[in-house]
């Protein structure tokens, strides 16, 4: 990630440990749920792949290509089954964000400034898209969550709750933003 190493550095710690108790969702989740689990997992992985500090790990070149190509794939993933449209249409936004940011990192270079990478235009309506994706999520979130109570652990698990997957996606909704704001 181009900018403060600090703001990278606070993106990646996010970043991970949304995508880890995603990728631990993926184990004890409904089936129904699994595969948006496993999509969440990506994203925030990949996020805090993307949002370590330039200045600690420079990009290889072929970063760029891997990294689009495997979003890529996750935005034809995600819109294949159209079962539930609205969550699977956000993880194709998410995604092909993510190919969008790699592309534009790539292209300015790994040495680049922050500022001046990808087409205004679109980033500018990918923030938005994620300005409101947050704070309408995060509205429902705080009006369902008054008397949600703590958060369990049994047999060693985390248990699935709805408001830890909605505030995991509020999260990577923030994360998606400060990495778009960053470009």
């Amino acid at each position: 990630m181009h900018g403060p190493p600090l703001a990278g550095w606070l993106l990646v710690a996010l970043c991970v440990t949304v995508g880890a108790y995603c990728l631990h969702r993926t184990a004890v989740a409904a089936p129904n749920q699994r595969r948006a689990a496993g999509q969440d997992a990506l994203m925030g992985i990949g996020m805090a792949a993307m949002a370590v500090p330039a200045s600690v790990f420079a990009p290889r070149p072929w970063t760029t290509g891997v990294y689009a190509v495997v979003f890529a794939a996750a935005a034809v993933y995600a819109v294949l089954p159209l079962r539930h449209a609205a969550l699977h249409l956000h993880h194709a936004v998410g995604a092909l964000a993510m190919v969008y940011m790699a592309l534009a990192a790539g292209a300015a270079g790994p040495h680049a400034r922050h500022t001046g990478m990808g087409v205004p235009l679109l980033t500018g309506a990918l923030l938005a898209y994620y300005l409101v994706y947050v704070l309408r999520s995060g509205v429902r979130l705080v009006a369902a969550g008054g008397g949600a109570g703590p958060v369990t652990v049994s047999s060693g698990r985390l248990r699935e709750r709805a408001e830890l997957v909605a505030g995991c996606r509020v999260a990577m909704g923030v994360g998606m933003f400060v990495m778009l704001l960053g470009m």
